[in-house]
């Protein structure tokens, strides 16, 4: 059944329902809602109109007006995202939750947070830390991303070797279902064992689901001591090589990031500075956290000696400001090379990572790609950046990018890993994902989706049609050998 087009008659019903301040359907006043963060053209597609909600109740009324009308909605956050989650593909309107953007509570007693979906990462960071508290849920666009699109789409970040993903700090959400019903799911519990984890269905399932419109979220004191190492390799597998090692040793590292020496000087430029061992360079930064600066030391001795006897030129005791400042820059500094990027965000298991990184490179020569690399490299999750030279023609750029995500999610997929760490499927993965993943697993999802949204209101009507080809990637994984193997 084809979505019906956003007509007069609809615009009015809106207008009642969120004032006529919160519909736009003016072209230039919509265009920065028809894209997120992928500055690639060929991804954008323009809404019919953008609502702008202010309560659960008006995101309820909104929802129960598409299932009549039978519209497509697509919530949108701050629009940073990176797998265009937040496209109208089809048209219909784009919800944003920007104005629901209040921090409701911070519990000092209880150690929880209760925030609507729009307030940014940072600010929530900030308002825990002036009650000498700590939200752990770190993404690299913390300054500029929404609790809400971090809980839908299940954001990583730094910090997620110690703390875990965003789905770790969330205790319950409220949400409102495809149909119009205002529920929340979860509590505030250490641990339950009472029917399905609906909360955790949600999170991670893109705005497929539901919309969040409030969420209760955990706090941890403010670690008291930490530390800050930069390991500077020459060799960039022997970088890689080393986060088994470091995780193996007994401490558990608030994080591990790797760049390749090519990115940091990407860095530099962007930044307009130098950084420490650039000249030949690829970083290993980690992050501890200790009781006591004795604890710290002693912790930093062990990294100090497991960095040095696995191929690190140098091990220093980096600016916490500046370090961070440079991996966080990575994404800007990319686009200052191009605008047209494909931002690939492999995972595997981390024991297969370095095997991961050489096949990246293997690849990357074979289809004479340019690439910027910096890893999640504590948890598996590597951020492959192919960028478009001038030289390039699109339609030749794109040509060799789809063969090498070919090869690419092959070997991923046959090494235990999955097409996305954290950034999430979105518009942009969709084919990838229906090609790749296990058609009864898909299945499963088709019918979740299915039960849930009946009209295929929330996102587009085709996310979850998958095509049976067969179990490819269990006939991959038991043909691939480490790097021989065909597709």
């Amino acid at each position: 059944m084809p979505y019906e087009k956003i007509t007069p008659e609809i615009i009015e019903k809106l207008k009642a329902v969120v004032g006529p301040k919160n519909v736009v359907t003016d072209a230039d006043a919509m265009q920065p809602y028809s894209h997120d963060e992928v500055t690639d053209p060929a991804y954008h597609r323009m809404p019919e109109a953008v609502v702008f909600a202010e309560t659960a109740e008006e995101v309820s009324a909104v929802l129960k007006l598409a299932n009549d009308f039978h519209f497509p909605v697509v919530p949108r956050g701050a629009g940073t995202g990176l797998a265009c989650g937040a496209v109208p593909e089809y048209g219909g309107i784009v919800l944003s939750l920007e104005k629901m953007n209040k921090i409701l509570e911070i519990n000092t007693e209880g150690l929880y947070a209760v925030v609507e979906p729009g307030v940014r990462t940072s600010d929530l960071q900030d308002a825990a830390e002036q009650q000498d508290l700590f939200y752990a849920g770190d993404p690299c666009s913390g300054d500029s991303c929404f609790i809400g699109g971090n809980i839908a789409t299940n954001a990583g970040g730094n910090r997620a070797v110690k703390y875990g993903t965003t789905r770790h700090q969330v205790y319950s959400v409220e949400v409102v279902n495809p149909k119009g019903r205002i529920v929340t799911l979860g509590a505030r519990l250490q641990k339950q064992s009472t029917g399905y984890s609906l909360e955790q269905l949600i999170i991670g399932s893109e705005g497929t689901l539901g919309i969040i419109t409030k969420a209760t979220l955990k706090l941890v004191p403010k670690p008291k001591y930490a530390l800050d190492l930069l390991a500077i390799f020459d060799d960039r597998r022997k970088a890689m090589g080393v986060v088994t090692k470091l995780i193996k040793a007994g401490i558990t590292p608030t994080c591990v990031e790797f760049m390749d020496n090519i990115t940091i000087k990407s860095v530099e430029k962007y930044l307009n500075e130098t950084l420490q061992g650039s000249d030949n360079g690829n970083y290993i930064i980690v992050e501890v956290e200790g009781t006591n600066e004795d604890d710290l030391d002693d912790k930093a001795v062990i990294l100090d000696e497991i960095c040095t006897e696995n191929g690190a030129s140098s091990v220093l005791v980096a600016d916490h400001n500046k370090i961070w400042q440079a991996r966080k820059a990575f994404a800007e500094a990319v686009r200052a090379e191009s605008l047209i990027v494909c931002k690939e965000d492999v995972v595997v298991p981390v024991d297969q990572e370095a095997l991961l990184l050489d096949e990246i490179l293997r690849l990357s020569q074979k289809y004479n790609l340019i690439t910027r690399i910096a890893s999640h490299a504590g948890d598996g999750n590597i951020h492959l950046n192919i960028l478009k030279g001038d030289d390039d023609t699109y339609e030749a750029w794109d040509e060799r990018v789809k063969a090498n995500q070919q090869e690419l999610y092959a070997f991923i997929y046959a090494h235990g890993g999955r097409l996305s760490g954290e950034h999430g499927i979105g518009y942009k993965r969709k084919a990838l994902m229906k090609e790749f993943t296990d058609p009864g697993e898909l299945e499963m999802m088709m019918d979740i989706k299915q039960a849930l949204d009946p009209n295929n209101i929330l996102k587009s009507r085709k996310d979850l049609r998958h095509r049976r080809k067969g179990l490819r990637i269990r006939a991959l994984a038991m043909t691939c050998k480490n790097h021989d193997y065909r597709v």
